[in-house]
């Protein structure tokens, strides 16, 4: 994760001499840094203030990057923020470079799933807790010090939590007050609580692409410009 780069980690590649970039060169193939893999999720939305915009996800092939699929996509009822200025309860979903620590779910994998799976139980809860030791984690059963009131009790959610990717935001090293429980999942009835939703039939086919050893990263913005935009000019 290279939260403290917030979109810096996806700045325009520019061309040999410094000038403009080249023209009809694919998203990934316009960002400075994707993760340092050779699969990339992009999550653009078309203005910082939006719900709604798209998800692709991509692979390197022969230097070059090709779209493996595209989908709609929702996004935090309080539109993006850059990550490193996200706090928690502002409903915003962090924009930035993130890496995909593993995947989820309260169904089983769907078929092809590489990546490491957690099925989820009767007693997994996602600790949002400041106090907690267990901040930003998976608990299996709520520790003393995470209340319940502030966690996410995984069952509960039903068909958006289906199938879900743990978007890698506030986790390595968890900063208070920045954010916790930050996934791809699948949609719920309209915008989410700060996550990147999809449809169902989408999420299955992101978690059949995955591929652990090709080091899948998630890249957040905007394409309007500014501070949250996914290539900055």
């Amino acid at each position: 994760m290279r939260l403290g780069l917030a979109l810096a980690a996806v700045l325009l590649t520019l061309g040999p001499t410094g000038g403009a970039p080249v023209s009809g060169e694919p998203l990934p193939a316009r960002m400075a840094d994707t993760g340092g893999g050779t699969q990339l999720i992009t999550a653009e939305a078309p203005r910082a203030g939006a719900t709604t915009g798209t998800v692709t996800w991509w692979d390197r092939r022969g230097g070059r990057w090709v779209r493996a699929g595209s989908t709609g996509a929702r996004f935090g009822a309080g539109g993006l923020v850059e990550g490193d200025r996200r706090r928690q309860g502002t409903s915003t979903t962090p924009t930035g470079l993130y890496s995909l620590p593993y995947a989820f779910g309260i169904e089983a994998a769907p078929a092809g799933t590489a990546v490491a799976y957690r099925r989820v139980t009767r007693d997994s809860w996602w600790c949002q807790d400041n106090r907690s030791r267990a901040y930003n984690r998976w608990v299996e059963g709520l520790p003393a010090d995470c209340r319940a009131a502030e966690a996410e009790h995984l069952i509960t959610y039903g068909e958006r939590y289906a199938h879900a990717l743990v978007i890698g935001f506030n986790y390595d090293r968890p900063v208070r007050g920045r954010g916790a429980g930050i996934f791809l999942h699948v949609n719920g009835d309209g915008a989410t609580a700060g996550c990147v939703s999809v449809p169902a039939g989408a999420m299955r086919r992101i978690l059949a692409w995955a591929e652990p050893w090709r080091r899948p990263h998630i890249a957040i913005g905007t394409s309007g410009g500014g501070p949250t935009a996914i290539v900055r000019y």
